[in-house]
């Protein structure tokens, strides 16, 4: 029953563009470039399931293909650590995800040399990261609100403004400038290294890296639409680059927030070396993905999917309290406006159908063959829990047969959660699952076999017809499924366990 999965990307035509064009980028300044790095260095979920065949990892092999010549620099601002921001996709705060991140990077052997905290003002949960940090023998910076920002240039290109900040030591051409997240002070700790370089006479360059919005796809498609969806927290718009029309008589796509802040970061790049060096924002880019697309028909139908994954978390975070209802309006217009239904995921319906006539929670999931298998929260495990048991005994061919998992295994870890833990929910997870059969993987043949299709679910669309837990939910997500929920809770319970 398995069968190939449609892919519409070229990592390798990619990489190979890509690694050009920074290099070009390179060559034009001087052999020394602030590069800031947009978007997920690692795990770029959002592209895979937008792009279906794009490496989710794929940043991290072009850093490892610059690598002789590449340093890393990590921003976090002090804000977000004070705010114990979360990355959403992993559930990680801020802070835990850049220690995540460097040490995967290290382990790949690119080299990070310094971290940057920025926005900072005495944060006191930001000087404790910093401790800890040094602590290690890191090299840590603070780097305070940039005096006169953003009218006062004169005052900003200065030793009160960028001059304020202490000058990070950089020894390579290439230096990648990255954070967790968004809004984490890049931009500014680019252009204040360029400040203390042009001062020391090295006249070194500025680019962005950034994968979406695409800038020569058009404005509406759906690739770009589904950007908007992603950032609608961010209330990012994509808009047709003015200035980029009016400099090269082609259209260009960016977003919002970078043409509205690029008349300002013109000047400022201006003031610091003393020519004008982009005529628009998208030119300051560089963003090969829209070569490396090879099928532009099952990436608008991935990108239109990802759009209506974007507004059922919209729903669902807003019956929790966690988005505002113009978010959530936000979201609902850009279905709208990409006329994607409920129809473009069979699985919707179906875990409804199935749910309204057993009168269970269910969950459904869609394998590589196109057939939905379901699991129902019932007896003693949840429809999580179920779904994925019946799809990897589906997968390995196993039908009906429910001898993988034995009540010796599975009881005992009832009665943990029940007797020791003192636990209310009696229900065991999908990590109970799958740590059940792992163990049972060790003297049953099927469940060994069944245990092994765990990667066949990379990709699989599943949904269910309550909330799930957080981390029921985490676990599908690490286990690659696309999954999405109806805003309806489980129960009445407040606190959830």
């Amino acid at each position: 029953m398995k069968k190939s999965k449609k892919i519409c990307f070229d990592n390798e035509k990619y990489l190979k563009l890509q690694s050009e064009n920074i290099n070009k980028r390179i060559k034009k300044f001087n052999n020394k470039l602030y590069l800031e790095f947009g978007g997920k260095i690692f795990d770029d979920l959002h592209a895979a399931r937008v792009l279906p065949g794009f490496d989710p990892n794929i940043k991290i092999k072009l850093l490892q293909k610059l690598k002789d010549k590449t340093e890393i620099i990590f921003c976090i601002s002090a804000n977000d650590i004070e705010k114990n921001k979360i990355r959403a996709d992993l559930g990680l705060n801020y802070a835990d995800e850049v220690l995540r991140l460097v040490d995967n990077l290290r382990e790949l052997d690119l080299t990070v040399s310094s971290f940057v905290i920025t926005l900072y003002k005495g944060q006191s949960s930001a000087t404790k990261f910093a401790n800890k940090l040094e602590q290690r023998g890191e090299k840590v910076y603070f780097h305070r609100y940039t005096k006169g920002y953003p009218n006062d240039v004169e005052t900003i290109v200065s030793d009160e403004g960028y001059g304020a900040n202490p000058y990070i030591e950089t020894t390579r051409p290439l230096v990648v400038v990255t954070a967790p997240g968004p809004s984490s002070g890049k931009l500014a700790t680019c252009l204040s290294q360029l400040y203390h370089e042009y001062k020391k006479g090295i006249k070194a360059g500025y680019a962005k890296f950034e994968t979406f919005p695409v800038w020569n796809l058009p404005l509406k498609h759906p690739v770009n639409i589904a950007y908007e969806a992603a950032t609608a927290d961010l209330n990012d718009i994509n808009q047709i680059d003015p200035f980029h029309f009016n400099a090269y008589g082609k259209l260009a796509i960016n977003y919002n927030r970078d043409i509205a802040v690029f008349p300002v970061l013109q000047n400022i790049l201006h003031k610091i070396m003393g020519r004008d060096v982009y005529k628009s924002p998208t030119e300051m880019g560089v963003n090969m993905i829209a070569e490396a697309i090879t099928d532009d028909k099952l990436a608008q139908i991935s990108a239109k999917k990802e759009i209506l994954r974007r507004y059922y978390r919209a729903e669902c975070d807003y019956k929790k309290g966690q988005i505002t209802f113009d978010n959530l309006e936000r979201n609902k217009s850009l279905v709208s406006e990409v006329k994607v239904t409920d129809d473009i995921m069979k699985v919707i319906g179906v875990s409804r159908e199935v749910a309204k006539s057993s009168n269970y929670p269910t969950v459904a999931l869609e394998l590589p063959n196109g057939e939905i298998v379901t699991g129902k929260s019932k007896k003693i495990i949840t429809a999580c829990g179920a779904v994925v048991l019946n799809a990897l005994r589906t997968l390995a061919n196993l039908g009906d047969d429910f001898d993988v998992i034995t009540d010796d295994i599975l009881m005992p870890i009832v009665e943990y959660r029940t007797k020791i833990l003192k636990s209310h929910c009696t229900l065991l997870t999908v990590d109970d699952i799958l740590v059940a059969l792992s163990i049972c993987s060790a003297k049953n043949e099927k469940a060994k076999k069944t245990i092994s299709e765990l990667t066949n679910l990379q990709g699989c669309e599943a949904h269910s017809t309550y909330i799930l837990p957080a981390g029921e939910e985490q676990t599908l997500k690490k286990l690659g499924i696309n999954v999405t929920s109806d805003p309806v809770y489980l129960n009445a319970n407040l606190f959830e366990e």
